[in-house]
């Protein structure tokens, strides 16, 4: 394969010199921001292994996996299909993130990384804050409380970013009061008190900038990725989850196919699922669907909408 265990380093200068796994695909990103929304920006700055890496942690061997690409292949695919995933774990990701406080604290509930974030107790905050662009401001769904529906009408689009614009500044101005700092650890108003930055921050809204350092293994990045591009994830975290995902496919390029293939556009069925397609005639139409997928799914509506979509995925249902 592309990216295999250096075993010489003969001819490297003593800065190209290296026993360490390199994967190409990552070197190519290592510092090269993408930027995300208004402000922010994902980047690689670090990463420990490539797809090789996978194929000797599985084979718990020393050596460079096998002569043959397709064997690595082979072995990753199969590895990534029954959910074997301790030989992923062993390939680490380094990124350095900016994104607004609000994704921030979606972002955190995956604890599965470890993480370093720019201290506002001990820093001052840029006056930067996320300001969405029309097309992104929609409704509130009436279905999923963790949804969007329709955009906002033009005219209600502009008075609501008139709004945050005007709420984000005026926080700032105050923060700034508060400090009461010219930047060099001086008092503007020497009349004045300059107010802890720990406490000063409080004011500033969720759709201001923050950053932090994100390592997280092969696996649990995967998992990430596979909730945070869903269709159904807010849209503002789906941003910064596509941007890793193009690092990710050059990164660990094999691997990655596998994710696509198996868990990213793959499909799970439950077993009621399953028994409702052992046992129904197809093509049906969605009407019939719904009253028999209701009945066996304990009139449970989501789950059935949910069954729904995956048959049409399937070309179940008939058409009209």
């Amino acid at each position: 394969m592309a990216d295999r265990l250096p075993s010489r380093i003969e001819g490297m200068n003593e800065t190209e010199k290296t026993l360490r796994a390199v994967s190409e695909g990552a070197e190519r990103w290592l510092h090269r921001p993408i930027k995300c929304l208004d402000h922010g920006f994902v980047r690689l700055v670090d990463y420990m292994g490539n797809d090789t890496a996978i194929v000797q942690a599985a084979r718990v061997s020393y050596g460079t996996g096998t002569k043959k690409t397709t064997e690595d292949r082979g072995l990753i695919r199969y590895l990534r299909r029954h959910q074997h995933t301790t030989p992923f774990e062993m390939v680490e990701l380094k990124f350095h993130c900016k994104m607004p406080i609000f994704v921030a604290r979606q972002w955190i509930r995956h604890r599965t990384a470890n993480v370093n974030e720019y201290s506002a107790r001990y820093s001052v905050l840029d006056r930067e804050f996320y300001m969405p662009e029309s097309d992104n401001l929609a409704a509130q769904s009436l279905s999923n409380r963790q949804g969007r529906e329709a955009v906002l009408p033009p005219k209600e689009a502009q008075e609501v970013l008139r709004l945050l614009k005007e709420d984000s500044s005026t926080a700032y101005d105050h923060y700034e009061y508060f400090l009461n700092d010219d930047g060099m650890g001086n008092p503007v108003d020497a009349k004045r008190s300059m107010l802890a930055r720990e406490l000063a921050r409080m004011n500033l809204p969720v759709n201001y900038y923050t950053q932090w350092y994100w390592k997280i293994d092969l696996h649990n990045l995967m998992h990430f990725l596979a909730l945070r591009m869903d269709s159904h994830a807010q849209y503002e975290i789906r941003v910064f989850a596509d941007a890793m995902a193009r690092i990710v496919k050059e990164a660990m390029p094999i691997a990655y196919a596998a994710f696509e293939d198996y868990q990213l556009n793959g499909m799970h069925l439950s077993g009621p699922e399953k028994v409702i397609i052992a046992k129904n005639n197809w093509p049906m139409t969605e009407a019939k669907l719904q009253k028999v997928a209701l009945s066996m799914l304990d009139n449970n509506k989501r789950e059935t909408a949910e069954f729904i979509d995956k048959a049409q995925q399937l070309g179940l249902i008939a058409k009209k």
